[in-house]
């Protein structure tokens, strides 16, 4: 049993603290921090009262020394890091300072350009390895047990992986005009980036949003996806051995697109500061600020998601295909921890990500990410703590 500190309280930190309070039998203790200790203080009152201790406090996690001032009091083993990926390495500044384990759910992005890279994470590898730390670097749904999925195909079902598609579907309706199942900065940063895959060896841009298919999902039907680049791409193209081409798929609503292209077309994406009334501010700050809390949306959204990898390759010498997924109810989640889905599939995986660490099956020091470990405890942890997955083995494919 091991004491694990949380930052960040939103919707994802929610369902992280939920799920910690469920599995006593690693986590004895945990500490909720927050610029916001309000939202702290609102689920410890919730939760409070089991085997699991709660305690709360205020944090910048902008600010280094917040953060190890924070470790140095509470004197947690891991730290779980579900703020915003501006403070990633605020935070694993502060961990190696204080010789604490860390775990997160998403890349660092510089607030200033819509980068999304590994390269200023990896960089702390050897500061890990010397300091004798593990940093575990998107353990989340993707990046994070999109990963793991990779890793269990490619231990159990492949000689060799070739193809790789990962398809991200939401099909919950939470009845607004346009609003985004998460932070709404980083949401349409990554939707209005150009996108990318990998293919033999090498990097191919798109325009964003240039590449469209319908697919039928499993219990969900027939969705438009679209090719986006996403960060796990990056880090699956090392990792797995062999792959030839990495692809990234997923579902918008041509309602939601309308919104989002007049929404650019105004000037309200950008991320490039104006002056107004004497301030300087950034579009899509503001435009984040009116657009309804991600964190709201739980009691409303109906509907599932549809997560997981088509993966193709070679075993015994003879080509193989394996579908491997989740499907996720979006009111099933909220009625178990007060969220929706989107934030339910990001915050299971952090959990268990961070009980590995803590239970040192998951521990090595150094930077990795997920699909570096051994897969097997993992999934048989997202059976236990809500995220089931199913297998296909003849699945339809992606052109």
């Amino acid at each position: 049993m091991g004491k694990a500190l949380i930052i960040g309280a939103g919707g994802v930190g929610s369902v992280v603290v939920h799920k910690c309070v469920q599995n006593s039998e690693v986590f004895s203790e945990i500490c909720i921090a927050s610029r916001s200790i309000e939202k702290c203080n609102a689920l410890k009152n919730k939760l409070d009262g089991g085997p699991v201790k709660i305690q709360t406090a205020q944090v910048d996690a902008d600010d280094t020394n917040q953060v190890i001032a924070l470790i140095e009091k509470f004197k947690p083993e891991v730290v779980i890091n579900v703020a915003l990926p501006y403070q990633d390495l605020s935070i694993m500044d502060a961990c190696l300072a204080t010789g604490v384990h860390y775990l997160d759910t998403a890349n660092y992005e510089p607030p200033e350009t819509p980068k999304f890279e590994y390269k200023w994470q990896w960089a702390y590898k050897e500061k890990y390895e010397k300091a004798g730390i593990t940093a575990v670097l998107g353990s989340g749904f993707d990046p994070g047990v999109t990963g793991v999925f990779c890793a269990y195909a490619q231990k159990h079902y492949f000689d060799e992986i070739h193809y790789i598609d990962i398809l991200d579907c939401n099909a919950g309706d939470h009845g607004y005009p346009f609003a985004t199942n998460f932070n709404p900065e980083i949401n349409i940063r990554e939707v209005t980036a150009k996108g990318r895959y990998y293919e033999n060896g090498k990097w191919v841009e798109t325009e964003p949003l240039e590449f469209k298919r319908v697919y039928d999902f499993p219990e969900v039907g027939p969705k438009d996806m679209y090719l986006l680049y996403h960060e796990e791409l990056e880090s699956l193209a090392v990792n797995i051995k062999g792959v030839k081409r990495i692809r990234f798929w997923m579902t918008f609503s041509e309602r939601y697109l309308t919104h989002l292209r007049v929404l650019q077309n105004v000037g309200m994406t950008s991320i490039e500061p104006i002056e107004f009334e004497g301030k300087m501010i950034q579009p899509l700050q503001f435009l984040k600020a009116v657009l309804p809390d991600p964190a709201s949306l739980g009691p409303r959204t109906k509907g599932k998601t549809n997560i997981g990898c088509i993966i193709q390759g070679i075993k015994d010498g003879k080509p193989r295909t394996y579908y491997v997924y989740n499907v996720c109810d979006h009111e099933e989640c909220y009625r178990e921890v007060g969220s929706q889905a989107v934030s339910y599939t990001t915050g299971v995986p952090a959990m268990i990500g961070a009980s590995l660490i803590l239970q040192g099956k998951w521990r090595k020091p150094g930077v990795y990410n997920v699909e570096e470990f051994d897969p097997d405890p993992f999934m048989e942890a997202l059976n236990k703590f809500g995220l089931p997955w199913k297998e296909d083995f003849s699945p339809t494919l992606v052109d």
